[in-house]
């Protein structure tokens, strides 16, 4: 029995470093690829729901303002509660950028159950111009954002345009624990589910399109109860028959966690998200934990010497993922001696996520239920 429990981990690590390989090639040609050139100028609204006075919302909030566009950009922001402190974040942007169009909407929609898009839908209405472009509180661009975005959706048969992102660390140890999370699994997962087309994704770092794609999707209200909203929308935009696009280039996700349990709560989120949306290519993500089963093969073996070669080659293999991520813009430098830490973690998270329970969002607690709709519990 011990025998057959080592085969299995040694062969989970051997596969598993043999993707993490693969994965590392395809980050870097992710970074050798060429942007799409902007064809014509079109004016732009983006929409920023948020939520209390965030870590690096200024800076965040600020990096879409200073674009090098040369068209209109209206950046339209939105408050749930009127005394919500984001809303001094939006005054103090508009002394700063006064030839900005920036507008702030306060409320929600009483009847959504997803607190962003219900913030969302209540910010529609100021938006002035065609190409809408969503993007989360949390996210940090480069000045060339929202050309090589416009770009992209001007590209034929493209209806949505969505964009990677790395972990953009803004505090001390646990931050750079989430930071690297996104940076040596989520953005290596994407890319290799992109290139066997198992993942058809979609994020909230940034959602693209024009309105009258929106309206043939059935508008933001048509997301209104559902927790995945990102993903729902790409999902919605192919079955339009059109493309999903995410152009050769990444934006920064700022992570801020400052405790283990707050890094918990929302990477539980997000995996038991993850696992809803896609439970077999999520069950079959246990190969992205190489480490885990390596650790596992040399207890089983007596520590024996081709234990330990595995051991070190799986490590090896990890760590090529970061150097690799490194070179992409939008986050920090990899702290490598923290990688090991990092696969181990995330295992566990992968492990938690099957446990049955809510997941925790902004404050609130949520019943996710089976077609990823969401109750408040």
């Amino acid at each position: 029995m011990t025998t057959c429990l080592w085969l299995v981990c040694t062969l989970v690590a051997i596969i598993g470093s043999a993707y993490a390989l693969l994965a590392a090639t395809l980050v870097a040609r992710f970074v050798a690829q060429t942007k799409p050139l902007l064809r014509r100028t079109e004016d732009v609204t983006i929409l920023k729901p948020l939520h209390g006075a965030e870590a690096e919302l200024a800076t965040n909030l600020e990096s879409f303002c200073a674009q090098h566009y040369s068209g209109r950009i209206e950046l339209v922001c939105g408050v749930q509660d009127a005394n919500d402190p984001a809303a001094l974040f939006v005054q103090n942007l508009r002394a700063k950028f006064p030839e900005r169009d920036i507008s702030l909407a306060r409320g929600s929609n009483a009847s959504a159950r997803n607190p962003k898009i219900a913030n969302v839908i209540n910010m529609l209405p100021l938006a002035q111009h065609d190409v809408l472009i969503l993007s989360d509180s949390d996210i940090h661009v480069e000045p060339d954002y929202v050309e090589g975005v416009v770009a992209a959706l001007q590209q034929p048969q493209v209806g949505l345009v969505t964009c990677l992102y790395r972990g953009r660390a803004v505090g001390g140890f646990w931050s750079r624990m989430a930071a690297a999370a996104v940076d040596q699994h989520f953005l290596p997962s994407v890319l290799v589910g992109l290139k066997f087309g198992l993942a058809h994704p979609c994020f909230g770092s940034t959602i693209a399109l024009r309105k009258s794609t929106l309206e043939a999707i059935g508008g933001f209200e048509a997301y209104a109860d559902t927790l995945a909203d990102d993903y729902a929308m790409g999902d919605a935009v192919r079955r339009l028959g059109q493309e999903v696009a995410i152009p050769p280039f990444t934006v920064g996700h700022t992570s801020a966690d400052s405790s283990f349990s707050e890094l918990l709560t929302h990477e539980l989120r997000w995996a038991r998200t993850i696992r809803l949306v896609d439970p077999a290519g999520y069950a079959g993500s246990i190969l992205t934990h190489p480490l885990p089963f390596a650790l596992a093969g040399i207890a089983l073996s007596g520590f024996s010497a081709i234990a330990v070669i595995i051991l070190v080659g799986t490590l090896a293999c990890r760590l090529f993922v970061p150097i690799q991520v490194e070179r992409l813009p939008g986050g920090g430098k990899s702290s490598l001696w923290l990688s090991p830490l990092r696969d181990l973690i995330s295992f566990a998270v992968f492990v938690a996520s099957f446990v049955p329970g809510p997941v925790d969002w902004r404050g609130r607690s949520y019943r996710v239920d089976s077609n990823g709709s969401v109750t408040p519990t």
